[in-house]
């Protein structure tokens, strides 16, 4: 038994010692201070800089033990802003660590929004680092009350001893409003991902790649479609169509200036079921037209949830005006997008567009009511209704159910 106990305090002894040598390396900003600490050069302090647009930001002490993001969207046209902060984090942290095996960089942070659902990226880098998106993931805020912890830990990150890591939160696209981010915390250390746990947040990595449509299990025709009118708000579109060359009506959902697609679909066969991964939203193309010349963000769909407004439109009688509800628009409709993504070309091409996880588990869950697909930049793009082909060439949604 003296034999066993004295095993055990070895044990704890060793994983003590481990857990104090990696958090001696530890960089952590508690924002108790008076005031948040700045750098331009994000040195010695937080660097914040806006861009992609004309959005502005502020930085500062937003009350006793936490710092806030202040964004002003509301001069901003497009929506594809970016406002971020940023800081050197490497200054104790024995950087040869990483060379061993099973040890990597965690970056975590406790947040609250202004606004929700919301996403906020978290990132780390190094001075010699190519790929901007290697080391990043996003995180779903989902309400305005509480905080949440957010991280994010590395895979074979690239850092070696004399480089200088960088530490940092984005946030990005969230609307043309006036924002607000607390942070309580924000701190990055080297852990040994055999004892350091899982990561906090359900990670979503940015743009991932297009998962092959046939490894879904579950393939949901939508129930409604239809498209809203910015202009004419009280009209109807469901019978939006084209004359084929021999005279067929086509009926088309399109996504330009002024028009809105809406999608809704039943998923009350999934209540109370957990989904798995991404999934995908495949839209079937009849034609697209844009700017030969590519400019970024430009000229592409943007795909959001439904959050509010009439949740059973139906879609042989729905308007802007019913669909709204008497709700503003910008609050039917999430002003964050899901995927900002190109249209495939060609009649019959097929768009996939992910759909993160948590939302697909809000849709299940009746708490994102469908998705609306509108357009980012000058493009005219019409996509196959469910009136056509019997459906064949439906907006469906894949995607995988845990088991």
């Amino acid at each position: 038994m003296n034999g066993y106990r004295s095993r055990q305090c070895l044990l704890l002894l060793t994983a003590a010692l481990l857990f104090l040598g990696e958090a001696s390396a530890q960089f952590i900003d508690n924002f108790d201070g008076p005031s948040v600490k700045t750098d331009p050069a994000g040195v010695t302090g937080w660097l914040f800089l806006p861009g992609d647009g004309t959005a502005t930001m502020d930085l500062r002490q937003g009350g006793e033990g936490y710092a806030s993001i202040f964004v002003d969207g509301t001069t901003d046209k497009r929506g594809i802003w970016w406002a971020l902060i940023e800081r050197k984090v490497s200054d104790h942290m024995d950087l040869s660590l990483l060379q061993k095996p099973g040890h990597e960089l965690r970056i975590e942070a406790r947040v609250r929004a202004s606004h929700a659902p919301r996403r906020v990226n978290l990132q780390v880098a190094t001075q010699r680092s190519t790929d901007d998106d290697a080391n990043l993931m996003e995180y779903d805020i989902p309400d305005t009350t509480n905080w949440h912890t957010i991280s994010m830990t590395t895979h074979h990150f690239d850092a070696k001893p004399g480089d200088t890591v960088m530490g940092h939160m984005a946030l990005m696209d969230w609307g043309l409003e006036k924002y607000r981010l607390d942070v309580d915390y924000l701190k990055v250390d080297i852990v040994n991902t055999a004892i350091a746990g899982p990561d906090q947040g359900d990670p979503i990595p940015y743009h991932p790649p297009i998962a092959d449509p046939t490894k879904f299990s579950q393939q949901v025709t939508v129930a409604q479609d239809s498209m809203i009118d910015l202009e004419n708000t009280d009209v109807n579109q469901n019978d939006w169509y084209v004359q084929d060359a021999t005279g067929k009506k086509i009926n088309l959902l399109t996504v330009d200036g002024t028009h809105h697609v809406i999608l809704r679909w039943d998923l009350s066969a999934f209540a109370g079921k957990k989904v798995a991964d991404n999934g995908l939203l495949e839209l079937t193309t009849y034609s697209s037209q844009r700017k030969a010349e590519y400019v970024k963000d430009f000229g592409i769909v943007r795909v959001v949830e439904i959050l509010g407004g009439d949740p059973n439109w139906d879609q042989k009688t729905v308007t802007t005006d019913s669909f709204c509800h008497y709700e503003p628009l910008n609050r039917v409709l999430n002003t964050q997008m899901i995927i900002d993504w190109p249209v495939t070309l060609g009649d019959g091409g097929k768009t996939y567009l992910t759909i993160s996880k948590t939302v697909l588990q809000r849709m299940i869950d009746g708490k994102t009511l469908g998705i609306a697909i509108k357009a980012l930049g000058a493009i005219d793009a019409s996509f196959y209704s469910m009136e056509n082909q019997a459906g064949n060439n439906s907006a469906r949604l894949r995607f995988n159910l845990q088991k």
